[in-house]
């Protein structure tokens, strides 16, 4: 499932290819006929990302909203639409540009209060200006619950899925079976703080670099990472392979039917 960085990258795009035109939409596999013809006609006055949520925010106080799920993929080009391949749920097109949504786990037009409920369902997004990370906090601070199961739960904070938190938690030396209210206020500061950052880089680059210069395979004199999600990584999907950090095996466990990865040496909390 596509983790945050990856919706505000597709809001940006959006907003760049549709912001301010009138759209013509519709569902060529016909799953979505009735929310594309309340959008068709309507100006797409602005996009919006909160977690792994897109928000298309029409002329009408109508909004899109998008759910990518596990299977969900957004394509777009300029110029006139290709024939539809696949099951399209929804294709927008404009003047100049065209976009077809495939799979999505969600894809509904909302109204605003709606849209109100959707995002206080949430946690505070690390990409966004208005994140409030001591509402986080409030949650984690009172809970028995593994902290890497609370920093999965979208109401807890939004946007984060495996690759940013098992990375997160080996950056802070944090194992993720930790108790949330066994954290720290000073450590759960530092951890939000790496967050940020992590996914504003990821944001920008359009992958996962979670890896520090020293640890770089151009420092360190090792062969770069080759796997599907792309960048440098510490103990994501590296189960057995050796530290980074103090060459220790890393380990892998299941919590909720998800794989995690850890350093027994490094995060021992």
């Amino acid at each position: 499932m596509p983790e945050g960085h990856t919706i505000h990258r597709l809001a940006a795009r959006h907003a760049e290819l549709f912001a301010g035109d009138k759209v013509h939409a519709s569902s060529p596999q016909r799953r979505f006929a009735e929310g594309a013809a309340l959008l068709s006609g309507t100006v797409l006055e602005a996009t919006e990302a909160y977690g792994k949520h897109l928000l298309h925010h029409h002329a009408g106080e109508m909004t899109l909203h998008v759910h990518l799920g596990l299977y969900g993929k957004v394509t777009d080009g300029a110029g006139e639409p290709p024939e539809p391949v696949g099951q399209v749920r929804l294709r927008l097109t404009s003047d100049r540009h065209w976009l077809d949504l495939r799979g999505p786990t969600a894809c509904e037009v909302l109204t605003p209060p709606e849209v109100d409920a959707l995002r206080a369902r949430l946690g505070p997004d690390p990409l966004r200006a208005d994140a409030d990370p001591e509402r986080a906090y409030a949650r984690i601070s009172r809970s028995a619950t593994p902290l890497a199961a609370l920093l999965l739960d979208q109401s807890v904070v939004a946007g984060t899925g495996l690759i940013f938190v098992t990375e997160a938690l080996f950056r802070a030396g944090l194992p993720p079976t930790l108790p949330g209210r066994r954290l720290g206020r000073a450590a759960w500061d530092r951890l939000w703080a790496d967050l940020v950052t992590l996914m504003r880089l990821a944001e920008r680059q359009g992958r996962i670099d979670t890896v520090r210069d020293e640890h770089l395979p151009e420092a360190m004199g090792r062969a770069p990472r080759v796997d599907r999600h792309g960048g440098e990584v510490y103990v994501y999907r590296r189960p057995g392979a050796p530290c980074h950090v103090c060459a220790t095996a890393v380990s892998r466990g299941d919590m909720a039917g998800r794989n995690l990865y850890w350093c027994p040496t490094c995060q021992r909390g």
